[in-house]
C-alpha cells in the first residue's frame, strides 16, 4: 500500500472499528509503501485490507416487513 491510500484506509478502519496501527515500512520514507501493524508488531496490512474492504461493500439493510 502506497502513502496515497493510507488516509482512505485510516478513515474506513476509525469508521469501522478496525483495529492497526499504519506506519511507514521505512520511516525515512513517508511517501514510500505503508504497513499496519499490531499492537505486537506484527504486520497486519493484508487482513485490514481485506476487514475494510469487506466493510465498505456491506450494506445497510433497510426496508418494511408486511405481515400478511
Amino acid at each position: 500500500m502506497d502513502a496515497s491510500e493510507v488516509s482512505s484506509l485510516h478513515d474506513a478502519m476509525r469508521q469501522y472499528g478496525i483495529p492497526g496501527n499504519l506506519t511507514p515500512k521505512d520511516p525515512r520514507n513517508q511517501a514510500g509503501p505503508w504497513q499496519v501493524v499490531d499492537d505486537a508488531g506484527q504486520d497486519i496490512t493484508e487482513v485490514t485490507l481485506a476487514a475494510a474492504a469487506a466493510a465498505l461493500r456491506r450494506q445497510p439493510q433497510r426496508g418494511f416487513v408486511i405481515a400478511r
